[in-house]
């Protein structure tokens, strides 16, 4: 990629930023309508789960896969390419008469989405070279997310109350039209120097691993422990299948080398456990306000602004601090602030009272805005740049599987505990899963701790040294007829 003067690489910066906005706003406006949609389709709760994760759930499975097919055929034509898939989703969303149909066209809005944020953040990284402006590039992209949470539940709350919640999908068609003119006219091509091969058996397994343990943890609580132990099975088969093939390709679709790195692998970890927090934080909050507390849409959306103000004043101050001083102080930052949101909610029944629940709620905003941009950071700065786009999937993949994971667990943990009394029942049946978003918290601390200092870095110098050797090692010659 040629060197671009500061101007065109802010504008670059902000055609990417564009792609993070319709994606983020997509998920947060719908969180507002689900309980419009439960009613309007006639479903319970694992539908709504579906809704979700259905779109998390391609979203993770085919990031891998296209941030290494733009490193292989170029990141601004396959960049455009997710643009056009997304806007014509959310179109054909918009239309959706059923909840089948619905979760159909969620997968198809997934498609063109696994080909935005991972490509996004390739062109962001070979756009920005240096350390520091790319660490806040990262901090402005992650302050795009802020700008959603608080965004998305005031449209998505207004839209559904105005109009209903077929309008949250109509959101995405301007904005997706001018961010795809913008790319055709703003940002150049770009390809890592050396193309890598498809790998469609590790993403047939991939595929199969996530599809088969979301559907086993969605279910289970409706239809038993019988009909979903063969998909628990099927997860299995897979991850150690993954784990037996992909090391053995030259070329693989997830190369566990990235693994011997602490950073990177803390990031994975740390992605999946914070995307998990936020994805089951936004369900039980929208179905307690909404369903417990009898708020309408708009309403609720103005009581999830205590979360979302925060993130987006803290993504950018979370990037300036990863350009000046290392990922450790905002991770720990991070850590505290959901565990004690979690802590609240479980051990202290927030929900109750107006107060604690404004407080938990600001403590998760300021936790989730300090964790996005050192994942992101983390994930790539190590790494050569060659192996830019696979490196920065691998981490939109963690958030996405985290996502989805959480929705599917909080989920069925409070579809287990729902008696008929739905109101009464709720907080009860939500203190297990508050629980659990309190150890995933804990988990970001502990691991920012842990792969922050000298001993990690030298693992992530070590890592890095090994792939750009492999990268310039000559092919072996055949060998000659008469050996």
């Amino acid at each position: 990629m040629p060197e671009l003067s500061h101007r065109r690489r802010m504008l670059v910066l902000a055609i990417c930023c564009m792609s993070l906005l319709i994606v983020s706003l997509d998920t947060t406006a719908l969180n507002v309508a689900l309980p419009a949609m439960q009613r309007d389709l006639d479903t319970a709760t694992s539908g709504l789960q579906w809704t979700i994760d259905a779109y998390t759930l391609v979203l993770a499975s085919l990031l891998m896969l296209a941030g290494s097919t733009a490193d292989r055929i170029g990141r601004k034509r396959v960049f455009m390419a997710g643009l056009a898939v997304f806007t014509a989703g959310s179109v054909l969303c918009s239309l959706a008469p059923n909840l089948e149909l619905l979760v159909v066209f969620r997968m198809v809005q997934a498609v063109g989405g696994s080909m935005l944020n991972p490509v996004a953040m390739s062109i962001i990284t070979n756009t920005f070279t240096d350390p520091r402006e790319r660490a806040r590039a990262i901090g402005v992209w992650g302050a795009v997310v802020g700008i959603s949470m608080a965004a998305g539940p005031l449209v998505g709350g207004l839209l559904v109350q105005s109009v209903g919640w077929r309008a949250i999908f109509w959101l995405n068609l301007p904005v997706g039209l001018a961010a795809f003119l913008l790319t055709l006219r703003y940002v150049p091509e770009s390809r890592a120097p050396r193309a890598r091969r498809p790998d469609p058996v590790g993403q047939l397994l991939v595929i199969a691993l996530f599809g088969a343990l979301t559907y086993a943890i969605i279910e289970a609580p409706e239809s038993g422990a019988g009909p979903v132990v063969p998909f628990a099975v099927i997860a299995v088969a897979a991850l150690l299948a993954l784990l037996w093939y992909e090391p053995r390709r030259d070329e693989p679709l997830i190369d566990l080398r990235f693994f011997r790195s602490a950073p990177f692998s803390g990031a994975t970890v740390i992605a999946i456990s914070a995307f998990a927090a936020l994805g089951g934080f936004l369900f039980l909050s929208t179905l307690y306000l909404q369903n417990v507390r009898g708020l309408d849409a708009l309403h609720a959306g103005l009581w999830m602004l205590p979360m979302a103000l925060p993130t987006f004043l803290c993504a950018p101050l979370s990037g300036r601090l990863v350009g000046s001083r290392g990922p450790r102080v905002p991770l720990l930052v991070a850590g505290a602030a959901m565990t004690a949101s979690g802590v609240l909610f479980a051990a202290f029944e927030a929900e109750t009272s107006n107060a604690t629940l404004l407080l938990g709620y600001a403590l998760f905003g300021i936790g989730f805005g300090f964790v996005n941009a050192p994942i992101t950071n983390t994930a790539v700065s190590g790494m050569p740049r060659a192996q830019a786009g696979v490196a920065a999937a691998v981490a939109s993949t963690s958030r996405q599987l985290g996502s989805t994971l959480g929705v599917a667990v909080i989920g069925a943990v409070l579809a287990a505990g729902i008696g008929s009394s739905y109101r009464r029942t709720f907080v009860p049946a939500a203190r297990p899963g508050w629980w659990i978003l309190a150890g995933c918290g804990l988990a970001v601390l502990v691991l920012g701790l842990l792969t922050s200092g000298r001993w990690a870095r030298r693992t992530a110098e070590r890592t890095a040294a090994s792939l750009e050797t492999a990268e310039i090692r000559p092919a072996p010659e055949p060998a000659s007829k008469g050996a």
